[in-house]
């Protein structure tokens, strides 16, 4: 027997106080070519439970995953090599099965790892305060503008043109609920940011100014002048980071002057998992703004016998009793992502970090070396960490294509992620970490030789 708590007549009732007429009208915000008109292709209706696997197992078959092919693929989602101790710490009952503690003060384990992560992140992001993480860094990217707006009072958020253009849409998508005014630019295929362009766009109705260092094309940033010029005219630098292995190696955003650092944390501790589940990192170099922030936020203190103890400090999330007046409407944090984050980052610490980055640099400057040799193609950067952007001469998604049979992942085409600006067809950014080998950079090299021949 079915369980079917609500009756018609009780779904009518809903429905009519939000003013639908039906239940699809609940998804007209979904494009109509995203949304199932029927049964999923592809899938029996009805099989036995080994059949099943079967199916599911051919199918899994078609994808080419990252470790059986020379892989060079980056922008936003990287390759790192996780040691087997952070899925096995991370897998421990205590921890895997409490998604997060609603009687908080019981699970002293879970708000010590939360107190430890909040550290290592604010530490790493050169800040006073760091919450216990986001769902994602697109996601964090707008909570990030939306306490902007909080801070300063104003509605007008300029984009640089070398965020990620994922962000980008995310920002967009919710500001059409927030009424704040988006002033977006196109990225430009330059060796070097165009730092002055950007703080020309600042002017006296600016809440904030969001750039990503390293950014889409893999350059680095002086934030520094960037900082003051959002300053002078009363915004807030907000600071976007992907990698937060170059962290191990450049001058954190904090140091830099930035007011709001945030970003993802999926290279640390977390896999590619196909895209998620990731994690966001949240963090603010003044003390004074961590009533604005969102989520939650765990701290140190000592209990009746004077003993240490770990308290949820904030949570002035809409579940709680801010409703409306809530900070945000995340729920919850990515907890189990921010254990293998910490763990990771407390198997490495401060030394093992740096060394990490200077070897995931080190490579990337062998390959960047090695592919620039390629008759046709150019490396654009000027400076990088361990990403860049390859000027091909010819459309990099056909490229990526051919190349794909050949079990070769070259990167991402900038084309894919900018559809619709032709001058960046020919780009291709290509990512390097410590578990690219010397022999992929030299098949990588001798391929698009083959290929752009």
């Amino acid at each position: 027997m079915r369980y079917l708590p609500l009756t018609h007549a009780d779904r009518g009732e809903m429905l009519s106080r939000i003013g639908a007429s039906s239940i699809d009208d609940l998804f007209v915000d979904v494009p109509p070519e995203a949304r199932l008109d029927g049964p999923i292709a592809g899938l029996p209706m009805h099989a036995s439970e080994m059949a099943v696997e079967k199916h599911m197992r051919r199918l899994s078959k078609k994808n080419l995953a990252a470790a059986d092919a020379a892989f060079f693929c980056g922008a936003g989602a990287y390759r790192h090599h996780v040691p087997a101790s952070v899925d096995h710490i991370i897998q421990r009952g205590e921890f895997l099965t409490a998604y997060t503690p609603y009687q908080p003060e019981i699970a002293q384990g879970t708000l010590q790892m939360l107190f430890e992560f909040q550290s290592q992140v604010a530490r790493l992001y050169g800040c006073a305060v760091a919450n216990a993480s986001m769902y994602d860094g697109s996601t964090a990217c707008w909570e990030a503008v939306a306490m902007a707006g909080r801070v300063t009072k104003k509605k007008r958020v300029v984009l640089s043109g070398a965020l990620h253009p994922h962000y980008a849409e995310v920002v967009k998508t919710m500001a059409k609920f927030t009424e704040d005014e988006i002033a977006g630019a196109a990225p430009s295929l330059t060796p070097s940011p165009d730092v002055d362009g950007l703080v020309s766009r600042i002017d006296d109705q600016t809440s904030c100014v969001v750039v990503q260092c390293p950014d889409i094309l893999g350059r680095l940033t002086n934030l520094q002048q960037i900082a003051d010029a959002a300053h002078e005219k009363g915004a807030l630098l907000i600071v976007v980071n992907t990698e937060p292995v170059a962290l191990g190696a450049v001058k954190s955003p904090g140091e830099q002057g930035a007011d709001i650092v945030v970003g993802e944390g999926q290279s640390i501790g977390v896999g590619l998992q196909f895209g998620g589940p990731y994690l966001g990192l949240f963090a603010v170099r003044d003390p004074k703004h961590v009533r604005q922030m969102p989520g939650r936020l765990c701290g140190e203190t000592v209990d009746a016998s004077g003993k240490r103890g770990f308290v949820l400090t904030l949570s002035t999330r809409e579940q709680h009793i801010r409703r409306e007046k809530a900070t945000s409407n995340i729920c919850t944090n990515s907890g189990l992502c921010a254990l293998a984050f910490s763990v990771h980052m407390t198997l490495l610490g401060e030394k093992g970090l740096r060394a990490l980055a200077a070897e995931n640099h080190r490579l990337a400057c062998l390959a960047a070396d090695r592919l620039a040799k390629v008759p046709g193609v150019s490396v654009l950067n000027d400076s990088f960490f361990n990403e860049f952007t390859l000027r091909l001469g010819t459309d990099a998604r056909d490229v990526v294509r051919k190349l794909t049979g050949d079990d070769i992942l070259a990167g991402v085409s900038l084309g894919r992620l900018f559809p619709n600006n032709a001058d960046l067809a020919d780009g291709l950014l290509v990512a390097v970490t410590e578990t690219t080998s010397e022999e992929d950079i030299e098949t990588l090299a001798s391929a698009l030789e083959g290929v752009l021949a």
